[in-house]
This record gives structure tokens, C-alpha cells and sequence, in this order.
């Protein structure tokens, strides 16, 4: 073994010697110089010559429009007296039903000199008494004109010896996305309260709102309880919204709020003034549900060939995109823009057909049917020829039934109410207000309805 490693030993530093020898004495030292040189850079002319300008933003400046509106805000208190039930007084010999006077608060906008308010319908909703504040302090009552529950509009009127300051109606079509807008109430019983934002979406939809108006302007003005019926207006002072909602876990504002447009506000008002009630218009379609939002616009799904679209030369698979030349990107924007109209008025409708663009003038149609919410009933108006052929000089058909209690009592699609609780029924608005209407002590529902039924039989029904 030692002889071994003896051997590889010698081997090892016999290699050694013979490669120290050839560097030192064989191998030409070699040197490396590394140069780093720059590129020569070419130079190219060219004509374009950058434009530089040395602009100052303007100042946003708010108080020309805070000074106009702010005096034309008003506090609304409205009091209502409730009826409610108490168990303990029946134990000491009582009735256990007692009155208590309930108060709630809001805002509104005074719209003309003489005293028209407009505010929202749910801050008057059930008030025996309405009394407003201006912001001189001044208390008055005011009257009741008209509501329109599904769009949560009121009109107000009060009486006055001097000429008020009120704010003029501006045209919410023409307000943009990102424009500045200033939102003007009574926040918390805190009078005179102006807050600033800009115009976040238009036409905006909000889930789970029930009947109330789906196109509402969307802001980022701070709007808080209290200040439901206050103005929204733009930076020149006019009246572009009434402030009506917001969305929140807590009840306080948390970033957006949303207003009923000023078109939509006026034309209800107009029409409270002239009829007692708000007109509706209609295009006479059934808009598609499936897939809208894959669609820019409104595609036809059905149409009624008794409406002014069908006489217009309206088609199903017509995608609607304009309204008298305003965009229509979802239903909520063509709803926004049916709501402003009234019944008779003539409308240009831009369409998509085949990928060309067709204009048609459409005379829109009056609304003449009614949803029973609660009942599952839908009624509608009936026809010249449908009076005369069973001899009545009003009522009101049943189109839709879906309530599975009266289809059990033998209601059908195709009745017609003539009564309800012996009082004649005038048309499909009527009867509902007429099934809506609480008459026992227990604010439950009891009916007695007179129909025709599909064999023209006159039949009576007691729920």
C-alpha cells in the first residue's frame, strides 16, 4: 500500500515541474486591451415642432349658483296620526287601539313664485298636515296638489303675500357625465345645507327600488335623511334633479346619491296640474330580457299591432338606439326618456336594422293597463267595441291573472270587472285604486266584484 501511494506521489509532482517549466520558459505572454468606444449618433430632421401651452384651470367657482337656489330650498314636516294597537290596554278594560302622532322631516323646491313646491312622495306619504319652512325662518301650511308614488314625486302649493324665490327647470338630458352639480337641502333638520359632487352615471337602474322611476341620475354629492326632495342643480343654478336616494348599509351617505331628473319631475308636475294624474306614455313593445346586456340599445322582442311603433313601421329585432337624438344604451335610458313624454306626442326613433341606421317618427301611445301588485292581476281599459258589446259604459278586463287564490275561485284572463263593493268601475286605473282600498277595522282586504264572465254572464264574487 505505501508502495503505491508512493508512486502516485512522484507522479503527481513530476506533472508540477513539467508545467511550470513550459509557462516559464515556452508560452508567450500574451495582453488583452478592451476599448469601449461610443457609436456615432445620426441626427434626423424632422418638421414637427411640439406645442406647448402654459394654461391656469379655471377656478370652480359655486357660489353664483349656491346664492340662486339655496333661499328657494324649503323644510318639509309632515305629521301624520297613526292608529295603533296596544294589548295592555285591552287587560285594564281599554279598546287596545290608540292614536299617536308620528312626524317626519325632508326638503323641497320652491318651482315658481306663487308657492309651487315639488318634493318626494315619500316625505309626505300618510300626512294629515304639511307645513313647510322657508329659509327665512317663516312657517306656513301647505296643501296637497298631486303625488305620483312610482316615480316619488309630490306637488305642494302654498300661500304667500310676497313673490318667492324659486329655481327654474333646466333640461337633465343635456347634463354630462362628470360635470359638477350641487346638491341643496336640509340634511339632518340642518337648514340651508349645500354640498358639492359631479354627475357619476345617468340612467342608472337600482335593484329592489319597486315602482319608483329605474333612471335616475347618479351623483357623488353628499346627500344624507333629510335631504330627500332637495334640489340637484348645475353650476348656472338650474334645476336639473330632485334629490331622492341613496345606498347605504347604515342609512347615512357612503358616496353615491341619485335624483329623479329634472324632465322627468317636470313633465309629472304638468300633468298633476292639468289631469290630476300623471299620463303615461308607451311605445307599444316588448323589449328582449334575454342577453340585453350584449346589446347597445333596446331590441324589440314583440310589438303591439294596434301601437303607433307598429304604424311607424317598427319591426321585432329593431334595436332602438336613439330617442329624438339622445343615446339609448339600456332600457332605463328609453324608460327615462318615455317618462318625459306624454301620450299623443310625436318622438323620432333611430333604429338598427339589417346594420343600417333608419329614422322613424312614432306617435306614442297612452298607457291603458294597470298591474295589481300584491293580487297578480293586470287590467286594462276597455275598447269602444268591447262596451258596446256587452252594453256597459265602463270597466275594466283582466288580461293577467296570476294569483293562485282567485284562479281557484274561477277568475279568468278575458273577465271583465264591472263593480267593486258596489261602486261602478271606470277604467283599469280605478280598479286598482278601488282593490287597493282598506276597509276593515284590521286593514285587511274584503271585496265584492261584479264581472262578466267569458260567456258574458254577470257573476258576483266575495273575497
Amino acid at each position: 500500500m505505501k508502495r503505491v501511494l508512493g508512486i502516485l506521489g512522484i507522479a503527481f509532482l513530476g506533472g508540477v515541474f513539467a508545467l511550470g517549466g513550459y509557462k516559464l520558459f515556452i508560452e508567450k505572454p500574451q495582453v488583452v486591451v478592451e476599448r469601449t468606444t461610443e457609436p456615432a449618433l445620426q441626427t434626423v430632421k424632422a418638421n414637427y415642432t411640439p406645442t406647448v401651452i402654459n394654461s391656469v384651470a379655471a377656478p370652480t367657482d359655486f357660489t353664483d349658483a349656491a346664492e340662486k337656489t339655496v333661499n328657494a330650498v324649503v323644510h318639509v314636516k309632515n305629521t301624520a296620526v297613526k292608529e295603533v294597537y296596544n294589548p295592555f290596554q285591552e287587560f285594564f278594560g281599554g279598546n287596545g287601539r290608540s292614536k299617536r302622532e308620528q312626524v317626519g322631516t325632508g326638503s323641497g323646491v320652491i318651482i315658481s313664485s306663487d308657492g309651487y313646491i315639488v318634493t318626494n312622495n315619500h316625505v309626505i306619504d300618510g300626512a294629515t298636515e304639511i307645513e313647510i319652512t322657508l329659509n327665512n325662518r317663516k312657517k306656513v301650511k301647505a296643501e296637497l296638489i298631486g303625488t305620483d308614488s312610482k316615480n316619488d314625486i309630490a306637488l305642494l302649493k302654498i300661500d304667500t303675500d310676497i313673490e318667492l324665490p324659486y329655481i327654474a327647470f333646466g333640461n337633465s338630458d343635456n347634463a354630462k357625465i362628470g360635470e359638477w352639480v350641487l346638491a341643496v337641502g336640509n340634511p339632518y333638520n340642518l337648514n340651508s345645507t349645500v354640498t358639492a359632487g359631479i354627475i357619476s352615471a345617468k340612467g342608472r337602474d337600482l335593484e329592489g327600488n319597486g315602482n319608483i322611476t329605474d333612471s335616475f341620475i347618479q351623483t357623488d354629492a353628499a346627500v344624507n335623511p333629510g335631504n330627500s326632495g332637495g334640489a340637484l342643480v348645475n353650476t348656472r343654478g338650474e334645476l336639473i334633479g330632485i334629490n331622492t336616494a341613496i345606498t347605504s348599509r347604515t342609512g347615512s351617505y357612503i358616496g353615491y346619491s341619485f335624483a329623479v331628473p329634472s324632465n322627468i319631475t317636470k313633465k309629472i308636475i304638468d300633468d298633476l296640474l292639468e289631469f290630476g294624474n300623471v299620463q303615461e306614455a308607451l311605445l307599444g313593445f316588448y323589449p328582449e330580457i334575454e342577453n340585453s346586456e350584449e346589446i347597445e340599445g333596446v331590441k324589440i322582442a314583440a310589438i303591439d299591432e294596434d301601437s303607433g311603433a307598429y304604424k311607424a313601421g317598427l319591426k321585432e329585432g329593431d334595436v332602438i338606439k336613439k330617442i329624438n337624438n339622445v343615446k339609448i344604451t339600456k332600457f332605463s335610458d328609453l324608460k327615462g326618456q318615455l317618462k318625459a313624454k306624454r301620450p299623443g306626442e310625436t318622438i323620432l326613433v333611430t333604429i338598427s336594422r339589417d346594420n343600417k341606421q333608419l329614422e322613424r317618427e312614432v306617435i306614442l301611445d297612452k298607457k291603458d293597463y294597470e298591474e295589481v301588485l300584491g293580487l297578480g292581476l293586470i287590467l286594462k281599459d276597455l275598447t269602444k267595441k268591447e262596451l258596446k258589446k256587452f252594453n256597459i259604459e265602463s270597466g275594466a278586463k283582466i288580461i293577467k291573472n296570476s294569483n293562485y287564490g282567485l284562479k281557484k275561485l274561477g277568475f279568468k284572463s278575458g273577465f271583465i270587472i264591472t263593480k267593486i263593493n258596489n261602486k261602478n268601475v271606470l277604467n283599469a286605473a280605478d280598479g286598482k285604486r278601488k282593490l287597493l282600498a282598506k276597509r276593515s277595522r284590521n286593514d285587511e282586504y274584503s271585496y265584492i266584484i261584479e264581472v262578466i264572465n267569458l260567456e258574458g254572464e254577470r257573476i258576483r264574487y266575495g273575497l
